[in-house]
């Protein structure tokens, strides 16, 4: 949760594990094996986008955006998987 908040200045309890996203990418000529594991979570405080000074640099925006759109808005296959099974999740048990 303390990524979460670094990340997107809202503070939030996790619901459920969602899952892991698995991906190879290239840093400076090296192969980096990359595992992102993803939740669901509630919202409990805090305000969307206000960052710490520097987190500029692992962070370009933070925004809401409603979950029923996630699948067709986020940019990688792997988030939108997870953005449909926090759908799926959401349907079965509403919370």
């Amino acid at each position: 949760m303390r990524e979460t908040f670094e990340e997107t200045g809202v503070h939030a309890s996790i619901v459920a594990k969602l899952g892991d996203v698995r991906y190879v990418y290239t840093w400076e000529g090296e192969r980096v094996f990359k595992i992102v594991t993803f939740y669901l979570a509630r919202a409990r405080g805090g305000r969307i986008g206000t960052l710490r000074p520097g987190m500029d640099v692992e962070v370009a925006e933070a925004r809401w955006l409603l979950l029923e759109n996630a699948p067709r808005l986020l940019a990688y296959t792997g988030e939108r998987d997870m953005a449909a099974k926090a759908l799926e999740v959401l349907a079965a048990d509403p919370l």
